[in-house]
């Protein structure tokens, strides 16, 4: 009996643990992976100071909050662009997509290499980003700096 209860322990443990791996290495659906890719795109727009690019994928009533304060489109992209802030390279280590109905959120674990009032600053992040579908394009609603330790994890 007691053999039988430990094997059974050991079963559940054994299905636990390949449901969280299948679930964690799930590919993400097209929509997720166009999510995955745009905001692959912004942080390149970013790193090359291409407001154009980001006047466009940044909705009018976009927010974004930093670790110095929240401010409106019209600050981050003269932020931008006179490179008060400089968002040399943010390098993607995890992210999660979810999607409900014309809505999406991504969180993304990446470490921003960015020059900050002259002084280059490497800092560990998860960002949040919502996005708004309008028509046929996604609009940034808003994209948040969290600073988190380098062993932070995303649930999947």
């Amino acid at each position: 009996m007691r053999s039988s209860i430990l094997a059974l322990c050991f079963l559940m443990i054994a299905i636990q643990s390949l449901w969280a791996q299948s679930t964690a290495n799930a590919s993400p659906t097209p929509a997720e992976q166009e999510i995955i890719n745009l905001s692959k795109e912004k942080w390149q727009w970013m790193a090359d100071k291409n407001v154009d690019k980001l006047a466009t994928l940044f909705h009018d009533k976009s927010k974004f909050v930093h670790m110095s304060g929240t401010w409106k489109k019209s600050e981050e992209l003269d932020i931008i662009k006179t490179g008060s802030i400089w968002y040399k390279k943010a390098d993607v280590h995890d992210v999660a997509v979810e999607i409900v109905d014309d809505v999406a959120i991504a969180w993304s674990r990446i470490t921003l290499t960015a020059e900050v009032r002259g002084t280059d600053a490497v800092t560990q992040f998860t960002v949040t980003e919502v996005y708004k579908k309008q028509g046929s394009d996604w609009k940034l609603l808003a994209l948040t700096f969290s600073s988190v330790r380098d062993t932070h994890q995303i649930k999947h």
